[in-house]
């Protein structure tokens, strides 16, 4: 997994190559490079760490002034971090280089194959193959070798391909990962991601399965690896330059944060009609009488994802009264799901290109299933798989630990269900005061955000306990788990996130004096079950933080730390209730002096199984 970033154009391509790679530093951080023709002769720079240090590499060398390029940043799946594994990676014959995104599944096999032909690899890597196999069929045209190369391949992939022998020529190809073109006044950017595009041009079309793209200074010519000509659709990006700035925050966590109310704004802009009591999901299109019809509701997902989609299984069934469950997505394609008639599959992704979750959906289809998506980013690869799906409309999240795009994820998901509970069983009367509840939510947020300086307070008492818990029931016990992921990810303290009550049956005896148990306990149907969960943890030494409604002082006595939400309906809670507990993730690794926004071993899309 990694980014990918190219260019070929007019102007001097190195500081666009390194800007763009910058941009998608949050894709994958171990290791970077570049390659460049200069008076078409390959130039070549890797190093271990992030994009700054072959930043360096770059200056130190010199001579990387041409107007073609491709680099890479690199989150590692085959091989070590290591100099020598980090892209590009160059033939030994026809000075060729390739950036990949992907995993090749036959690498070994095909390996093997290219070293009986006599070719010497030099890396650990998969990618490596894909070089030595375009060497391998190139016979003068590097559109039909990389063709003809990727017939051969299984697995996914997103690669850029430059050679010495067509100094004016990038070759780009995508499969299961996801590649733009971006297409300026005669210069052309390619990207994994669009933020490395539109500082350049906002107009650019994604790659499809099996595309295959010539880029020249006289345009650009696509086709499929079986050489069949395509037709690309150019469309207008869909973020502009200033949602991915840093701006004033210190973190993009941090910004992401408290980009949270207007993000919700956005989600439910245009889709909450109160006057006539019903919700408008116009990418729902005409499969709403199927919906309505629905036996069963699956919800699948990966990490935070399938939080979201946890607390979805329990509006569903809650609120729209139809039968639902959840899966990891990883295990769904494998474990030969029974899926019966009238079964809904909602796949739910920030990046819309998680490998695991887009593999699910396409068990789900080939199944029979009505296959829903819920995605952030507009053209992503579930996006274009499902039958129809709800964007969340939150705007590009740059740091790896999702926070506004999972607020953003149960904000949908609610939608979705209110539009079946209104569609099953609920008068227009009732879907208004639920909409109206769930328009307040924004300015409740921004309550609880202007408590940042004590919940950061609150942290920092904790930050050298080495083990958190994170406690909830019904819909907060998918946030407790949320909670102590998000710790996990970005501080490093080992956390456990459960339901309340499975607490006595085997964990209880982790708690030991001064262990942090985080309760969410704000009110609701299991509120006095709770309470007594918090006396347990507080009679056994543990302190006890709580999540809890404002007002609520009979709390206080039980707990050494109260930070207070808004009442809210408990179907909407989720929503409030892990605003605190995004800050204190946020805050311990601050404290704890960790690099927030590229936690090591993470990346933000994971685009391999």
């Amino acid at each position: 997994m990694c980014g990918i970033v190219g260019y070929l154009g007019h102007r001097k391509s190195k500081s666009i190559l390194i800007e763009g790679l910058k941009r998608l530093e949050y894709r994958g951080y171990d290791s970077a490079g570049l390659a460049m023709l200069v008076n078409g002769k390959l130039k070549l720079a890797r190093s271990v760490g992030r994009v700054a240090m072959l930043e360096e590499r770059l200056e130190q060398e010199g001579g990387f002034d041409g107007t073609i390029g491709v680099c890479h940043t690199r989150w590692a799946t085959h091989g070590g971090v290591t100099e020598l594994n980090a892209h590009p990676h160059k033939d030994d014959r026809h000075g060729l280089v390739v950036v990949h995104n992907g995993i090749i599944e036959n690498y070994a096999a095909l390996k093997t194959y290219l070293q009986e032909k006599g070719h010497v690899f030099t890396s650990e890597t998969d990618t490596e193959v894909i070089s030595m196999l375009i060497s391998e069929l190139y016979e003068g045209d590097l559109e039909k070798a990389v063709q003809a190369a990727l017939r051969e391949v299984t697995g996914a992939y997103a690669i850029c391909v430059m050679c010495e022998k067509e100094p004016d020529t990038l070759v780009v190809a995508r499969k299961g990962s996801p590649l733009l073109v971006g297409v300026g006044n005669g210069e052309y950017v390619v990207a994994s991601d669009a933020a490395a595009i539109i500082a350049h041009t906002s107009q650019a079309f994604m790659l499809d399965d099996y595309n295959v793209v010539k880029i020249t200074p006289s345009g650009f010519h696509t086709t499929d690896i079986h050489n069949t000509v395509v037709t690309p659709k150019i469309s207008q990006l869909e973020i502009d330059l200033e949602q991915i700035e840093l701006g004033e925050y210190s973190h993009f966590m941090l910004k992401e944060i408290f980009e949270q109310p207007k993000a919700l704004r956005a989600c439910m802009s245009g889709r909450l009609d109160t006057r006539e009591g019903r919700v408008v999901l116009g990418g729902i299109g005409s499969f709403g009488k199927e919906m309505t019809k629905a036996k069963r509701v699956v919800f699948t997902a990966q990490g935070t994802a399938l939080h979201a989609a946890m607390i979805g299984r329990y509006f569903f069934e809650d609120v729209a009264k139809v039968p639902s469950t959840w899966e990891y997505a990883s295990e769904f394609r494998y474990r030969n799901p029974i899926v019966e008639e009238n079964t809904v599959v909602v796949a739910v992704s920030q990046s819309g290109e998680t490998a695991d979750t887009l593999a699910a959906l396409h068990e789900a289809k080939e199944r029979g299933a009505l296959a829903l998506g819920v995605v952030n980013v507009v053209g992503s690869s579930i996006a274009r798989t499902t039958d129809a799906g709800v964007y969340l409309r939150v705007g590009p999240e740059i740091g790896v630990a999702s926070t506004k795009a999972f607020v953003g994820q149960v904000c949908a998901l609610a939608q979705l269900g209110l539009f079946m509970a209104r569609r099953r069983l609920m008068s227009a009367y009732d879907c208004t005061k639920f909409m109206q509840h769930m328009e307040a939510l924004p300015e409740k947020i921004e309550t609880i955000l202007g408590q940042a300086d004590r919940i950061k307070k609150i942290t920092e008492r904790y930050i050298e306990r080495e083990n958190w818990l994170f406690l909830g029931r019904g819909y907060n016990y998918p946030t407790a788990l949320e909670g102590a992921l998000k710790l996990k990810e970005i501080s490093y303290i080992h956390a456990e996130g459960m339901p309340a009550a499975e607490m006595k049956h085997g964990p209880i005896a982790l708690i030991n004096e001064g262990l942090p148990a985080v309760f969410i306990a704000n009110r609701g149907k299991q509120y006095e079950k709770v309470m007594s969960n918090i006396q347990e943890v507080r009679s056994r030494g543990g302190h006890v933080i709580a999540v809890a409604t404002e007002g609520d002082q009979h709390i206080k006595n039980y707990c050494h730390d109260v930070i207070y939400i808004p009442d809210v309906i408990e179907p909407l809670s989720p929503m409030l209730t892990v605003i605190p507990l995004q800050l204190m993730a946020y805050y311990a690794a601050v404290a704890r002096g960790h690099d927030v926004d590229k936690p090591r071993n993470l990346a933000k899309s994971v685009t391999v199984e």
